[in-house]
């Protein structure tokens, strides 16, 4: 079955899983933060050079998306202004859009960033919270931009130490179906949404690996899946390595993860995730 993503002027075809590679202009990420810091300054700021040979070293690799991000949502990460977001994600952004053909996804809750965002070039707006904070919908309803609605109970800064469910894949559904609606009736179009089941985000390494499990019955939300396990403490967990000694695992549950119906893999390592799915893609004609 054909599913098409409309992101700005973009009609993206999902029949066919695709990747989304992340940039974190962030100095705390979990994964690679602060990689992309200018050096010889006592305080962080982006070196948009190497973020752009970053971000074509991933178009290179395969990738349809680019994913910026200027917040931690890492657990226990602090909050950080809208000012410092827009100074750590706009230039990225404009660069990118300026330099390479890719659709340019913003990883914020905030209606600011995501006004910016757009305006900088952004097609795609990834959003944790799910466009519940104040103004973010009506930014989004006011674009023609793609959209991301992902599930997070809590907050990053206690979402890993506080969370209880009492059936962790029926209530992330339930949750993501009413967004998907309250979208709906807000005025955005159905074929601009996306949901992503938040692993990691509030949930037990138990949680998370359930929901990867049944991910299949995210299928009655009706709308495409974009799945993001890369290097995350679920996997970690189960192989007992460190952030960057990840890949092998993190392929594993990416495997799984379009078994179970992802249409868009958000990861670090676009070549090794690309191959993923071509083997997958192979598997299915046979």
């Amino acid at each position: 079955m054909k599913q098409v993503l409309k992101a700005g002027n973009r009609q993206i075809d999902l029949s066919v899983p695709v990747c989304m590679g992340i940039i974190n202009v962030t100095p705390d990420s979990f994964s690679d933060g602060a990689q992309l810091q200018r050096t010889g300054i006592d305080h962080f700021e982006v070196d948009l050079d190497l973020t752009l040979s970053r971000a074509e070293k991933m178009v290179r690799d395969g990738a349809i998306f680019i994913d910026i991000g200027g917040e931690s949502t890492r657990p226990g990460a602090e909050t950080v202004s809208v000012e410092e977001q827009l100074a750590r994600v706009i230039p990225v952004i404009e660069a990118i859009h300026k330099n390479l053909d890719v659709c340019i996804s913003v990883d914020t809750s905030s209606a600011d960033v995501i006004s910016e965002a757009i305006t900088a070039g952004a097609e795609l707006v990834n959003d944790i919270r799910a466009l519940t904070n104040s103004g973010a919908l009506q930014r989004a309803v006011e674009s023609d931009v793609a959209i991301c609605l992902m599930h997070m109970q809590g907050q990053p800064r206690t979402m890993q130490t506080i969370y209880k469910y009492d059936d962790v894949v029926k209530e992330v559904i339930e949750f993501l179906q009413q967004r998907v609606q309250s979208c709906i009736q807000a005025g955005v179009g159905k074929d601009r949404l996306l949901v992503d089941p938040g692993f990691g985000f509030g949930k037990s390494s138990e949680h998370n690996f359930k929901l990867l499990k049944h991910l299949s019955e995210f299928a009655s939300i009706d709308v495409p899946l974009l799945v993001g396990i890369s290097r995350k403490s679920m996997i970690g967990g189960a192989i007992d390595r460190p952030v960057d000694q990840r890949l092998a695992g993190s392929i594993a549950a990416t495997t799984l993860a379009l078994i179970g119906g992802a249409r868009i893999i958000r990861t670090h390592d676009v070549a090794a995730t690309l191959d993923a799915i071509r083997v997958n893609c192979a598997y299915l004609d046979a």
